[in-house]
This record gives structure tokens, sequence and C-alpha cells, in this order.
């Protein structure tokens, strides 16, 4: 049985003003990007109403 050994490295990460639209940014990259074996995750950091965009390689 052969083990699926993936790994997700992160390789940069944003911090940007909170904004609706970057949900909708992330999502294009995510769909446009995936067979380049990039991935884009947004975290929302309530606090400073910040959002922060974290780009990974698979």
């Amino acid at each position: 049985m052969e083990e699926n050994s993936e790994k997700i490295e992160l390789i940069a990460s944003k911090r940007f003003s909170a904004d609706s639209a970057l949900v909708h940014v992330v999502n294009f990259l995510n769909k446009t990007l995936k067979h380049k074996k990039i991935m884009f995750g947004l975290v929302k950091d309530k606090e400073n109403n910040e959002m922060i965009i974290n780009i990974y390689e698979f």
C-alpha cells in the first residue's frame, strides 16, 4: 500500500485591510492556479480589521 505524502508548504503571507472582495479574488486564484499546485488561503483577523492571504505550494 502506497502512502500519499503530499506536503503543503506555506510560501508567503500578507496582511491587507479587510475587504469582502478578497474572498472572490482568492477563489478565482485557487480555481485558476490549482493545476500549478498553488493554493491560497484567507483568514480574517477581526481584532485588527484585516485579512491575511496565505499562499501554499503542494
